[in-house]
């Protein structure tokens, strides 16, 4: 079995924050019967998307070992991404918390940083995956960690569901399908979990950087 290399900060933190990061490739379908925005690593995010819609494909475990395990990917996970700004002489403080089935990681008081990954989020996202590589490295398990700037994922979150729950509107309306922009695998879980919360079904169509959620209304 072939080590995968850890990600090395000195390389990554001058690139860091001018990556220009393409939109992930997902292969695996979404429904919004299946249980983290652009990514940098497109073959990564690619193998992650299944778990941003998958739940229990983990060996079950107690959640005593759960929470432990997901504690110990955040201090992975922070120790790289202290590293990595502190090269890149960058501010910020790094939270670590666990919610619900995945480690996460919130970068404060990074004014900088938090610049840089607007509008889209892209500079979040291409840290994320690096993060997750980094973690995995170290533990021999894929990461399902996510990672925030700012609050940028929670404000973002609350566009989303925003804009879904006038998708299921329009089709409940309408009695037709209802078709949403391109979206990233993040995106497409937080409207696949509003439809589901309203009793419709939803699920992703197209391919690359074209796939996107379609609801339906009921029948």
């Amino acid at each position: 079995m072939t080590e995968t290399p850890t990600p090395d900060p000195q390389e990554t933190a001058a690139a860091a924050p001018e990556q220009d990061a393409p939109v992930a490739e997902e292969q695996a379908p979404e429904t919004a019967d299946a249980p983290a925005a652009t990514t940098a690593a497109e073959g990564s995010e690619a193998a992650a998307a299944d778990a941003e819609g998958a739940e229990g494909e983990a060996p079950t475990e107690s959640t005593a070992d759960r929470l432990a395990r997901l504690e110990e990917e955040g201090d992975i996970a922070a120790d790289y991404l202290e590293e990595l700004l502190d090269i890149a002489d960058l501010d910020g403080d790094i939270d670590i918390d666990v919610d619900g089935d995945r480690a996460s990681v919130e970068i404060r008081g990074a004014e900088q940083l938090g610049r840089l990954n607007k509008p889209k989020g892209e500079l979040m996202d291409a840290l994320q995956e690096l993060t997750r590589l980094a973690v995995q490295t170290r533990t021999g398990n894929r990461s399902r960690l996510m990672l925030d700037i700012g609050g940028f994922r929670a404000e973002h979150k609350g566009d989303l569901e925003t804009q879904a729950e006038e998708a299921v509107e329009q089709a409940r309306s309408g009695g037709e399908p209802v078709a949403l922009r391109p979206m990233n695998p993040f995106e497409r879980k937080v409207v696949h979990d509003v439809a589901k919360r309203e009793g419709l079904r939803s699920e992703s169509d197209g391919d690359g950087k074209g796939r996107h959620v379609v609801i339906y209304p009921a029948s």
